[in-house]
């Protein structure tokens, strides 16, 4: 398993071709990731946690602010405990900072994965057209 390190503002379109590259957007839920990418901006101003291989990155996971804001598995590598040491990372650097919680905002295939990891559903946000036409999954990691 790759070790876990600090994501810097070249890695970023590497990052846009996971997040593109992701089935789990595949769909009906693919309009949310209609001009999406990720800047090299928001790497330089987030805590961006990255799995490396020499074929490119296996997975990301972004902390913003007090929000769990990205978190991407490559394909391939779904299944393999990434997704939990990601989001492990993520709450281990909240601690660090002080952080009383962590929310999530979840795909909401996802959101049965966030709660195996420890959070808890606090509420659901609203749809907001045209690029999220469902509701999504709140959670919280409380720390």
């Amino acid at each position: 398993m790759p070790d876990l390190d600090r994501a810097v503002p070249a890695d970023a379109p590497a990052l846009t071709a996971l997040v593109h590259a992701s089935s789990a957007y595949a769909g009906a839920y693919a309009s949310i990731l209609d001009g999406y990418s990720v800047t090299p901006e928001y790497v330089a101003a987030h805590h961006v946690f990255l799995a490396r291989s020499p074929a490119g990155p296996l997975g990301f996971a972004a902390l913003a602010g007090a929000e769990l804001d990205l978190l991407f598995v490559a394909d391939a590598a779904q299944g393999t405990g990434l997704g939990a040491r990601l989001v492990a990372r993520v709450l281990d650097e909240a601690r660090a900072l002080g952080l009383p919680a962590v929310r999530v905002v979840a795909h909401p295939p996802a959101a049965g994965f966030y709660e195996r990891m420890g959070a808890r559903r606090t509420g659901t946000v609203p749809p907001r057209p045209p690029r999220v036409t469902w509701e999504r999954p709140e959670l919280m990691f409380g720390l």
